[in-house]
């Protein structure tokens, strides 16, 4: 299992989004590059192995810190891009995932446990 500290970010809190030339242009902010590069180190150390090939199934645990309300489907872009490369080759591997959420006030985080 790989844990991931922090409260978990929705896409809408790491993307910005812009106009250019009349089409919409989106860019990850600075705070979403320093929460990806920090979800990667952790998986880092914590992920001994080659990256995995193939398909790979996971079950991911969201913990919030504040019982807001939060879609669960918005939560997954940031992980997962960060686990490419390090747990699997690439994002686009995952076949199925099995998604839920909590509430731990002293310990916000993300449990992704690997079914392969």
């Amino acid at each position: 299992m790989i844990t991931l500290t922090g409260e978990p970010k929705s896409t809408s809190h790491i993307y910005h989004y812009h106009c250019k030339f009349g089409f919409p242009k989106g860019y990850m902010t600075k705070g979403g590059k320093d929460i990806k590069e920090g979800y990667q180190w952790e998986a880092k150390s914590q992920w001994k192995q080659e990256p995995l090939k193939g398909d790979v199934k996971l079950e991911v645990r969201l913990f919030f810190g504040t019982k807001r309300k939060a879609d669960i489907d918005n939560f997954n872009k940031l992980w997962g891009d960060a686990l490419s490369g390090i747990v699997y080759e690439d994002d686009s591997q995952i076949t199925e995932l099995h998604l839920s959420k909590s509430y731990c006030k002293e310990n916000p985080r993300i449990e992704i446990e690997i079914l392969k």
